[in-house]
């Protein structure tokens, strides 16, 4: 029984080090790309700080219907525009 838990064993570590060896090649390759000349490189974003996030502020009825006219307005002249361009 003690033999089959090392065979197991051995076999998992076999491909553990196949794995590793491809992770190994892939971040080589990675390397090499953005070792090259022209490569931007951008440096680490600086941590921030958590900051709530503002409160919005709720929009008004009459808010909220002066949006909706204008964008009424905005999407007539618009298709408009484009029916005149069509023709």
């Amino acid at each position: 029984m003690m033999a089959s838990v090392t065979s197991t064993l051995r076999k998992a570590l076999r491909q553990l080090e196949r794995e590793r060896e491809r992770i190994d090649r892939q971040i080589g390759a990675l390397r090499s790309v953005l070792d090259q000349p022209g490569t931007a490189r951008t440096p680490a974003s600086p941590a921030r700080p958590n900051r709530p996030k503002p409160e919005r502020r709720p929009m008004s009825a009459a808010a909220r219907r002066a949006v909706s006219q204008r964008m009424k307005a905005y999407w007539k002249e618009r298709k408009a525009a484009a029916a005149k361009a069509k023709a």
